[in-house]
């Protein structure tokens, strides 16, 4: 792990993930372009219909505040958890749909 994604983690760890985690949720930081942090939203923040708000107010937020020489933008990375395609399978083979 690079020195900068060092940086960064310690930022989601002291500022985002506790709120995201009273939620239900999480955050993978997935890789950094020029300035531009990308993410996954993973839990219950996967695929919410807040993800884009929780994004922008929380996550960019907190990471341009801490480390404005180092993110200037935050994207997250809209993609199904493993933990959201289990829960399907799971739903789909236990009601036998």
């Amino acid at each position: 792990m690079t020195e900068d994604m060092k940086r960064i983690e310690t930022v989601l760890d002291e500022k985002v993930r506790p709120a995201l985690r009273a939620h239900g949720g999480e955050i993978a930081a997935d890789r950094l372009e020029d300035g531009v942090l990308y993410v996954k939203l993973l839990g219950q923040c996967a695929g919410c219909p807040s993800a884009d708000l929780t994004n922008e107010t929380i996550v960019e937020a907190e990471l341009t505040a801490a480390l404005p020489d180092l993110v200037r933008k935050v994207v997250a990375v809209q993609a199904v958890s493993d933990e959201l395609w289990e829960q399907a399978k799971r739903l789909l083979r236990d009601h036998h749909l």
